[in-house]
């Protein structure tokens, strides 16, 4: 099962005329896609679906959202390994 999975932007840069940036999950960091939300900043939490960010949300929504994957056993599938720290 594929999931969004919340996440922290820590970097945003343009490479070859796309936007990406990188996004921390718990203790784990992924290049993501960016186009998508391209109003997404440094600092910002994305929902992360297969490798591209597709909304914004607030801090709040993320950590609860992400709390409640880590409960469900969903983050090892989505993310390969089970983060000790939450967003």
């Amino acid at each position: 099962m594929c999931l969004a999975v919340p996440g922290k932007v820590l970097t945003k840069e343009c490479i070859g005329g796309v936007e990406v940036g990188q996004v921390q999950f718990g203790g784990i960091v992924r290049q993501v896609a960016l186009g998508f939300v391209p109003e997404a900043e440094v600092g910002d939490y994305v929902m992360v679906h297969v490798g591209f960010a597709i909304s914004r949300v607030d801090e709040a929504e993320a950590k609860r959202t992400y709390r409640m994957l880590e409960e469900l056993g969903a983050l090892e599938e989505e993310l390969g390994a089970v983060p000790a720290e939450v967003v």
